[in-house]
């Protein structure tokens, strides 16, 4: 976040902009952070690769970004002039997209003449749980997050904003990876987790006997059945 944002709050609404993976994503914010508009595109074009290949989500990013900016911004019926900030995922993530979704937020906040907030994925992911309706008090610190995604498998204490502690986390591989990966190993195709899912509601949970990994180790550590 640059010195100009940090020390201002937002007088208007708030761009934002997600293209750390697959999904190219925009919202409109209000000022206290409700959710004026959203979209999200899913690209379809990695089944036949059996998972994301980065060079084919940047390029698709590129072409997605400008008319799905414009359409959020219809939807919430925001005048660009009238935005207060600008923000844009910058990492963790697939490098080529994180480059795509930041550099167009840059240059249309530098069109715009307003700031430019670079936002941890992460961090994201924690602070989501203070977006107004999402929890009846609004969730207010200290609270324990369990952030379970694709890439990450964490368990955090959140103290503050950019105060967090981590407890723990996986060793091996992140749940929505693994889930990835035993799909890949049944011939389940990309995305394999919601085919996984389903043939998980079918099965027994009681047909195999698993050992608990980590016994007697007092930390928060996950680890794959694999």
């Amino acid at each position: 976040m640059n010195e100009t944002a940090q020390n201002r709050r937002p007088d208007g609404p708030i761009l934002a902009i997600e293209s750390s993976c697959d999904e190219t994503a925009c919202a409109i914010l209000a000022p206290d952070g409700t959710v004026l508009a959203q979209r999200v595109i899913s690209q379809d074009g990695h089944a036949d690769f059996g998972g994301v290949v980065p060079e084919i989500a940047a390029r698709a990013h590129l072409a997605l970004l400008p008319n799905l900016v414009r359409a959020t911004l219809q939807d919430a019926n925001i005048p660009p002039a009238t935005l207060s900030f600008i923000a844009a995922s910058t990492g963790p993530g697939l490098i080529g997209g994180l480059i795509v979704g930041s550099g167009f937020a840059k240059g249309l906040a530098l069109a715009l003449g307003i700031p430019f907030v670079a936002v941890n994925h992460v961090e994201a992911h924690a602070l989501t749980a203070r977006l107004p309706g999402v929890v009846p008090d609004g969730a207010p610190f200290p609270y324990l997050l369990l952030l379970v995604s694709g890439g990450h498998c964490q368990c955090i204490a959140v103290e503050g904003v950019g105060h967090y502690r981590k407890l723990g986390g996986t060793i091996d591989d992140a749940a929505g990876e693994a889930f990835d990966k035993v799909a890949k190993m049944l011939g389940l195709g990309w995305p394999g987790g919601p085919e996984l899912e389903k043939l998980a509601r079918e099965g027994n949970p009681k047909a195999v006997s698993l050992p608990r990994p980590s016994g007697g180790v007092r930390a928060a550590i996950f680890l794959s059945p694999a």
